[in-house]
């Protein structure tokens, strides 16, 4: 009752659709994430949303970042373009690493004044990297398992543990200088045992290159940490325990280790709020149209893979019922197949929850509607 107050109040001063951010459950988040793996750095993926505030935010709490192109690199910038030149550079070094494992040549040339991390996963880019950006750090992307997440990597992304050495070597004759070995087991991994494989992967190469001469210090194990979405996700606690453990085994005290969580850190943060602005029957099903949909917030219904909840804020008996999108186009159905009250009217509200990550980062304005209103909740600490 108390949380519909909340949101009837929130609704009546701003609108809707509503996305409804909480920086305190964003900044629970990242310290439930470093108090289970204290060994690990935390670079957040912003790529998972990339708003200005869930970036500063993060950034008081000390987070790293992890970034895709320069101009997720210049959002993080602008946090320490006021910072003394070595303390700039000892950051970016530091707390900032490229994990987009191709990077355009304008990129590399713009991003070569400030020697930072970045990751690679073939010969070209390795040359890419030596003609336009050979002050960086690199970091070789290993192809690694990552059956049963929710979107797989490794069709895309990763080295064959097998060109390793000779990617190494390659780097070595180019002058440039491999840092540490990265891997990526898919966003949203519920299997735990694509972990436990890649660190074994990672911890073979790593002390056959150490053998060798090569220097390698850092070890990247990416993202992948589960949200909770449902009962049937398996706690992350028990995955930092796993990965705590594996870790110590594997890899000497001076080997320092970097996750990139994105998802984990942003998804439970936000709510949505829409409204239903139609209602029909259609072939025996009722038609709920509300005004967000898979062009807009709900986004990661396409680029996700991701399955949308929702919630009514009236009682009434229930029924399968379709939930779509108020655009003209038929491909905007958000879900054919929710439990929803069938008594719902129009100007009725849904609320969603868990969906902070890929959700507005990919949202666009397709047929010239608006994406929802942000608002921030519990900003300051």
């Amino acid at each position: 009752m108390k949380m519909k107050k909340q949101v009837a109040k929130l609704i009546e001063q701003h609108g809707t659709p509503l996305f409804i951010l909480d920086h305190s459950k964003l900044r629970q988040n990242y310290r439930t994430f470093k108090k289970n793996l204290p060994r690990v750095q935390c670079y957040y993926a912003v790529k998972a949303n990339n708003h200005p505030e869930i970036i500063q935010t993060l950034f008081l709490e000390g987070s790293s970042f992890d970034v895709a192109s320069y101009n997720e690199f210049m959002q993080i910038y602008e946090y320490i373009k006021h910072f003394e030149e070595k303390d700039q550079e000892f950051f970016i070094w530091d707390k900032i690493i490229f994990s987009n494992t191709i990077k355009d040549k304008e990129t590399l040339r713009k991003i070569k004044r400030y020697r930072p991390l970045v990751t690679f996963d073939n010969s070209d880019e390795l040359k890419k990297i030596k003609t336009c950006c050979d002050t960086a750090g690199l970091i070789l992307r290993l192809k690694v398992p990552d059956t049963g997440s929710q979107v797989e990597m490794s069709s895309k992304f990763g080295a064959e543990p097998g060109d390793a050495d000779a990617l190494i070597r390659q780097a070595h004759e180019e002058g440039l200088v491999i840092e540490g070995l990265s891997f990526h087991v898919g966003s949203q991994c519920t299997n735990f045992d694509n972990y436990t494989a890649a660190l074994a992967i990672t911890a073979e190469i790593l002390h056959d290159a150490r053998k060798k001469g090569y220097h390698l210090k850092f070890i990247d194990i990416g993202g992948g940490f589960p949200v909770p979405y449902d009962s049937q996700v398996p706690e992350f606690e028990k995955l930092a325990n796993l990965i705590n453990t594996e870790c110590q085994r594997l890899f000497p005290a001076d080997i320092e280790i970097l996750a990139e969580p994105g998802r984990f850190l942003a998804a439970t943060a936000a709510t949505l709020i829409t409204e239903i602005i139609g209602k029909s029957r259609r072939d025996g099903k009722i038609f709920y149209y509300i005004n967000d949909g898979v062009y807009h917030t709900f986004s990661g219904v396409i680029f996700d893979h991701w399955l949308p909840n929702f919630t009514a804020f009236k009682n009434g008996p229930k029924e399968v019922c379709a939930v779509v999108g108020q655009t003209c186009d038929s491909f905007d159905k958000i879900s054919q197949s929710v439990q929803l009250p069938n008594n719902l009217e129009i100007g009725d509200y849904l609320l969603t929850d868990n969906i902070g990550a890929y959700s507005i980062a990919s949202s666009t304005k397709f047929n010239g509607f608006d994406g929802a209103r942000i608002i921030h909740t519990n900003l300051k600490r």
